[in-house]
C-alpha cells in the first residue's frame, strides 16, 4: 500500500503542494528559533529588565533542582528493576507462561522468530565478531534466531574479506545467517543506517522468510548498532515482554544502552559523556508515556512491513520510526521499556582532541532527532484521527527535550551572572544583585549532591570484568568534577543541529568510528 506523502516526508522541499511547503518549512525552523530566542532573550533581559530577570533565572534554576530530583528517583527505581531483570531466567519464565495469557494467538513461545539485523560500515572485525558472539551466546533457541549482517558497498574489497570470515564463523549457529551488501548511491536516500537496514530486512523477507513461509506476525526485529553487545537474556526476556504485552504488534520495545563496552579505554571526558548518555536512558525507562525509540530496539514485522521499512533518507532512523508508526496507525503505537541493558561502545580515539571531535560530531547526530519535531507536528496537523491530547502531550516533550537541551546548561551556568554583568549600576546596588549569585551557587552545589549518587552508580554499572582497582575507581570519582563542562559543552552540538535545521542545511549521517586499543580486553556479554 503506498503511504500518504506526509508519512514519507524529510525535509520541506519533499512537499509538492506550496502551502504545506511553508507550514513544514515553519516548523522545522521552530526549534532553532524557540532555542536562539530563549537566550537571545536571557541576555537581552539581562540588560534591559535585570531585576525582573534575575527573578526568573531564580525560578527556572529552583524547578531544574525540583527536574533532577524527580529524575534521580526514577533513575535509581530504574536501575534496581534492570538488575532484578538481569537475574530473572528468563527461558525458565517463558517455560511456565501459560498459552492462554499469550497476546498472540499462537500456540508455542517457540512460534516466534528473532530476526537479529547488524548494519555495518567501517566497523572492525573484532567489533562486529563481539556483537555477533553475543547473539549466539544468547539463552534463547538458536533454530529461532535468523541474523542479518548489512555491509556496504561503498567499503569495497575489506567488507567483502570481513563478510567472508564471519560467515565462516557464524554461518551454521542459527536459522538463518544472511549477509547483505547495500548498494552505493541509491535514489532517494543518504547513506547511513537506516538505508543499510531498509536494504538487509527487505533481502531477509525475500530470501529467507518468504521462502520458509514464515508469517510477519510471528518475528520480531531487533534493530542493532554494530558495536552492540547483547545481554545473555536479552531475546528471553524480550520474547516474555512480547507474549504478555498489549497489542504487541503496535509496540516499541527499548532496552537500556549502556555505554560501557569500552569503559577502559575511553578518556575521562568521554566516560562522563558515556555516563550521562546511560543515566538518561535508564531513567527514561520509568517514564513509558514519554519514551520514544533509540539506538538498539525491538518491534514486530509486521509494523514494518506496514509502514515500508525505515525511511532511507533520514538520520535519527530509531527515534523516525516511532513516529513513522504513530501516524500510520493514528496514534496507536508506544514505546514499552524492557528494563533490559544492551552495551556499546563509549567514545575513543587515538588521541584526546580526536575524542573530542568524536563526542560532538556524535552527540550532533543525535540532536540532529530534532527534525523529528516537524515531522510529527506537520503529522499531526494532517492526520486527524490521532487523539489530540495523545499526539501533542508527546510532541510537546520532544519539543521541550531538545530545547532544553540546547539551553537549559547555559541559562544556569551562563545566565545566572548575566544581569550583573549587564544590569548597570542601578542593579548592582539592589539586595537582588548581591543575592543572585549566592542563591545560584547554593543551587548548584545542592545539584551536586546529584552528582554523588552518579559517581555511586557509575562504579555500580562497571562490567564485572574490568581491571578497575581502588586507585582506578577514585580517578572514576573524581572525573565527574568535569560535569558542569560536559553539560555547557553538550548544548552546542544540540544548537547547531537546531541552527542547520531551521536555516535548511540539512545534515547527512555520520557513523561514529569505533576504536579500541589492540591489547584491550574484549568482553563478550
Amino acid at each position: 500500500m503506498q503511504l500518504p506523502a506526509y508519512q514519507r516526508l524529510a525535509r520541506a522541499s519533499d512537499l509538492a503542494d506550496p502551502k504545506e511547503r511553508r507550514i513544514y518549512r515553519a516548523l522545522e525552523i521552530m526549534p532553532g528559533a524557540l532555542s536562539w530566542g530563549t537566550l537571545a532573550a536571557g541576555v537581552l533581559c539581562s540588560w534591559l529588565f535585570p531585576v525582573w530577570t534575575a527573578f526568573i533565572i531564580t525560578v527556572f534554576v529552583v524547578f531544574w533542582l525540583f527536574r533532577l530530583l524527580y529524575l534521580g528517583f526514577h533513575l535509581a527505581a530504574s536501575y534496581r528493576q534492570m538488575r532484578r531483570n538481569e537475574k530473572t531466567d528468563w527461558a525458565e519464565e517463558l517455560r511456565t507462561l501459560p498459552p492462554d495469557t499469550y497476546s498472540l494467538p499462537i500456540s508455542s513461545w517457540r512460534d516466534l522468530y528473532h530476526l537479529v539485523v547488524l548494519p555495518s560500515y567501517n566497523e572492525s572485525l573484532d567489533i562486529l565478531r563481539q556483537s555477533l558472539l553475543s547473539i549466539r551466546q544468547n539463552m534463547y533457541p538458536a533454530e529461532r534466531i535468523l541474523v542479518v549482517l548489512g555491509m556496504e558497498e561503498r567499503e569495497g574489497r575489506e567488507a567483502e574479506e570481513k563478510a567472508s570470515i564471519l560467515e565462516r564463523e557464524f554461518g551454521e549457529a542459527f536459522f538463518s545467517f544472511l549477509i547483505t551488501k547495500h548498494p552505493a548511491e541509491l535514489p532517494d536516500e543518504i547513506p547511513g543506517k537506516a538505508s543499510n537496514e531498509t536494504w538487509a530486512l527487505r533481502k531477509a523477507k525475500e530470501e529467507v522468510l518468504d521462502k520458509k513461509g514464515i508469517l510477519p506476525e510471528r518475528v520480531i526485529v531487533t534493530s542493532l548498532d554494530a558495536d552492540t553487545v547483547l545481554s545473555p537474556q536479552y531475546l528471553g526476556c524480550l520474547t516474555y515482554h512480547f507474549l504478555v504485552a498489549e497489542d504487541p504488534l503496535h509496540v516499541s520495545f527499548q532496552p537500556i544502552p549502556l555505554f560501557l563496552n569500552n569503559v577502559e579505554e575511553a578518556p575521562a571526558l568521554s566516560r562522563v559523556f558515556a555516563f550521562n548518555s546511560t543515566f538518561w536512558h535508564t531513567m527514561n525507562q520509568q517514564r513509558p508515556e514519554k519514551l520514544i525509540s533509540f539506538s538498539s530496539h525491538s518491534m514486530g514485522l509486521k509494523a514494518l512491513l506496514d509502514v515500508g521499512f525505515k525511511q532511507p533518507n533520514v538520520v535519527s532512523d530509531d527515534s523516525r520510526i516511532f513516529w513513522q508508526c504513530f501516524l500510520y496507525y493514528d496514534g496507536n503505537w508506544r514505546t514499552q521499556p524492557l528494563h533490559c541493558p544492551v552495551s556499546m561502545d563509549a567514545n575513543a580515539a587515538p588521541t584526546l582532541w580526536r575524542t573530542i571531535q568524536h563526542i560532538y560530531l556524535q552527540q550532533r547526530r543525535w540532536a540532529y532527532g530534532v527534525a523529528d519535531v516537524p515531522y510529527a507536528f506537520f503529522g499531526f496537523f494532517k492526520n486527524k484521527k490521532i487523539p489530540r491530547r495523545r499526539a501533542f502531550a508527546l510532541g510537546g516533550e520532544i519539543l521541550f527535550g531538545f530545547w532544553s537541551w540546547a539551553t537549559a546548561s547555559m541559562l544556569i551556568f551562563l545566565l545566572g551572572w548575566l544581569p550583573l554583568l549587564l544590569g548597570g549600576g542601578a542593579f548592582s546596588q539592589t539586595l537582588v544583585s548581591y543575592n543572585l549569585p549566592r542563591f545560584v551557587s547554593i543551587m548548584l552545589r545542592l545539584a551536586m549532591l546529584g552528582v554523588v549518587g552518579s559517581m555511586y552508580l557509575s562504579i555500580l554499572l562497571l562490567p564485572a570484568d574490568t581491571s578497575y582497582g581502588k586507585k582506578k575507581k577514585l580517578f572514576l570519582v573524581l572525573q565527574w568534577f568535569l560535569l558542569p563542562l560536559t553539560m555547557v559543552a553538550a548544548s552546542l552540538p544540540a544548537l547547531e543541529a537546531q541552527t542547520r535545521l531551521m536555516l535548511g542545511r540539512y545534515m547527512g549521517f555520520w557513523p561514529t568510528p569505533k576504536w579500541r586499543r589492540p591489547e584491550a580486553h574484549r568482553r563478550t556479554g
